[in-house]
């Protein structure tokens, strides 16, 4: 699964997108989120408050319950702001 991160996100981590097999149990936006956050203390950075971080699946916006089953790309942001 292709996971493209955005903002302060991408900051955080250092990346810009990368490529990853998933673990079993790995369902929902939530389980990816908790996951990438045990992955090293970058993602931890990024993801210190995942319950403000925004995604989209395959390029729709979605929520921290939707499952990922056959989700070909997860975009991971944060909050955006109006202006």
């Amino acid at each position: 699964m292709k996971l493209v991160y955005f903002a302060w996100v991408r900051e955080r981590i250092g990346l810009t997108e990368e490529e990853v097999e998933l673990p079993a149990g790995i369902v929902t936006v939530e389980d990816l989120l908790h996951w990438l956050k045990g992955r090293g203390p970058n993602y931890d950075a990024a993801l210190q408050a995942p319950e403000i971080v925004r995604v989209a699946i395959d390029q729709e916006h979605g929520d921290h319950s939707e499952p990922i089953a056959g989700a070909r790309e997860i975009a991971i942001f944060p909050p955006m702001t109006g202006g």
